[in-house]
């Protein structure tokens, strides 16, 4: 098996299984009762905590636990309009964005709110003089991924949270969950930033908002004590303390995963260009571990069933957008309605081998010469 769709989910590593298993097991009280099982719980969510705050150079109270980044992205979007469309009716994004983003925007966009999508430069970067001239006073909501999950652009994050603290009443958020654990990441002046351990070899089943101290947000999940107001459900003691051992396995030796990733994707960017019909659609401020690539004048159905056939496995785009329809990412990008439509998204991580990198090429060639006939 070749798997080169890690952006999507990657493999629970073992020493975060390992410390999920032994809470699971040996803490077994509500960390919301008072009891003294449930205090030792609740002490293990307060350690874990206190020490992504640390990582991240954050304040405790600041961290929402939630079942996942979809769950995390509708909470800021939907919590913080609802709790500040007195100040405004209007909201700003791109077509980068994850559907979980772009689904919960346009439901307020159907309520009557004004949502601007800002265009991105031919490098993939966001157009800031346009930016500029997009900003009302009305303004209340601008959300923009760290790294986008198609193409895998890295944004100036910084360079746009300082540029919104000249409006006091526009927040800031960045869907960080193909940035966290791949990259170094800097969240001073965002408002609301979202992540899953899952896409750095964490568990599925939890995520993380984290809402600065001023922000206040409506909650969409109610009843039950929680870790915060802003979130109910009892917390999940073994999923929440497994966040911080994925954090610690990622950042291990984090400039060196991130070299040796560049390394093969240096390979397949050189092969794939090779080909005639192949153009490539991540672009140089593009992060190596996703590399996103059209085959025109190819059924790219019938070219992904062959890799499955061959037991290969990547993605056509983000594995939450709809199967049928096109890349909006890759179109926002090129223009091109038939890259958009033929677009392939390959997904490394430091565990891809270039063994597997060739082997994947060799088996790429077979299909793309099998269809061509």
């Amino acid at each position: 098996m070749i798997y080169l769709d890690y952006a999507s989910n990657c493999p629970v590593d073992k020493e975060v299984l390992d410390k999920f298993n032994y809470i699971n097991k040996n803490y077994i009280g509500n960390p919301n009762s008072i009891h003294k099982l449930g205090l030792e719980s609740k002490k293990i969510i307060d350690t874990t905590t206190k020490n992504i705050a640390d990582r991240f150079n954050i304040l405790e109270d600041e961290i929402i636990y939630t079942s996942g980044a979809t769950e995390s992205n509708n909470l800021a979007i939907s919590g913080l309009i609802e709790k500040n469309k007195h100040l405004g009716n209007h909201i700003i994004t791109t077509q980068l964005e994850h559907p979980s983003i772009i689904s919960t925007i346009n439901k307020y966009k159907d309520k009557g709110f004004e949502v601007d999508y800002i265009d991105i430069l031919p490098n993939g970067l966001i157009d800031m003089e346009l930016l500029e001239e997009l900003m009302r006073d009305s303004t209340i909501l601008v959300s923009i991924s760290y790294v986008d999950s198609v193409l895998g652009i890295k944004q100036n994050i910084e360079e746009l949270a300082q540029f919104f603290k000249s409006y006091p009443n526009c927040y800031f958020h960045t869907d960080a969950t193909q940035a966290v654990g791949k990259i170094d990441v800097n969240f001073k002046n965002i408002d609301l930033v979202t992540f899953a351990p899952h896409k750095f070899f964490g568990l599925s089943g939890v995520g993380v908002l984290i809402k600065k101290q001023n922000i206040e947000l409506d909650p969409i999940i109610l009843g039950g004590n929680s870790t915060t107001n802003y979130r109910g459900g009892t917390p999940n003691t073994a999923l929440i303390s497994s966040i911080e051992t994925s954090l610690d396995v990622a950042y291990r030796d984090m400039d060196e995963k991130y070299k040796y990733v560049e390394k093969l994707n240096k390979i397949l960017r050189e092969n794939l260009s090779s080909y005639s019909n192949i153009k490539i659609n991540s672009t140089l401020n593009s992060i190596p571990f996703i590399l996103n690539f059209s085959i025109l004048n190819i059924d790219w159905m019938q070219f992904l069933n062959l890799l499955n056939e061959n037991d290969v496995y990547l993605s056509t785009r983000a594995s939450c957008c709809p199967i049928n329809t096109i890349s909006k990412s890759v179109y926002a990008l090129t223009c091109d309605k038939k890259r958009s439509f033929s677009s392939f998204r390959i997904s490394l991580s430091h565990i891809t081998t270039e063994d597997e990198v060739r082997k994947f090429l060799e088996i790429f060639d077979y299909c793309y010469k099998e269809l061509k006939k």
